[in-house]
């Protein structure tokens, strides 16, 4: 398969959501036009995000909600379990290591580690917190398939080196810094920051609105 763009990855998360709440509604049919609306794109870019994995409902007819959702989520990888471990025991990953939703989307939070002596051998639920120093034994050892960091912006990349060379090859950061990893490996940044200006952005330039 080529590669397929991030946006795209992104809809399909979106439509995967909206046709999870249609399904738990007891809708059995939605179309094109439906997604794009919920969605905030086009009817368009619906069937051409769709067509990248094959070929999805019927002309005049639209989708099976429950065929679309599942090939949605099998497409996602959401077919299985996958492995989460968290490296920052701090306000950020104890939000994340309690935030139910992971569970009910297969992601596992099975490892919290931090360096701070007093936060390791705390309990989280099921989950204790482990030192850092034990994370490339667990790492090689197979444990984990996701490592989340919610760690400074000062330690990020030296914890991204290690994890890297421990062997894995899916990062989500939290730090709102620039992190390089090798061409083999996926990473993902969540920056707050950003998200927050696109809304300012937003506000600001919204139509109608009076110029200061």
């Amino acid at each position: 398969m080529k590669r397929i763009a991030e946006s795209t990855v992104r809809r399909l998360s979106i439509y995967l959501g909206f046709l999870e709440d249609a399904q738990d509604r007891g809708v059995l049919t939605t179309s094109s036009d439906d997604l794009a609306k919920l969605g905030g794109t086009t009817s368009a870019q619906v069937r051409k995000d769709l067509s990248f994995f094959g070929s999805f409902g019927k002309r005049g007819l639209g989708y099976s909600v429950p065929e679309l959702a599942a090939r949605v989520r099998e497409i996602l990888g959401l077919g299985r379990e996958w492995r989460v471990c968290i490296v920052g025991a701090g306000n950020i990953g104890s939000a994340l290591a309690r935030y139910a939703g992971f569970a009910e989307r297969g992601f596992h939070v099975s490892g919290v580690y931090d360096s701070d002596p007093v936060k390791i051998g705390s309990r989280w639920g099921a989950v204790t917190v482990q030192d850092t120093a034990d994370l490339e034994r667990d790492i090689s050892a197979g444990r984990y398939d996701i490592v989340v960091l919610t760690v400074p912006s000062e330690n990020a990349q030296e914890i991204v080196d290690r994890v890297v060379a421990a062997g894995t090859k899916a990062i989500l950061s939290f730090a709102p810094v620039q992190l390089t990893v090798p061409g083999d490996v996926e990473l993902r940044t969540v920056n707050m920051a950003m998200e927050l200006e696109a809304l300012t952005f937003a506000l600001t330039n919204r139509p109608g609105r009076d110029k200061q």
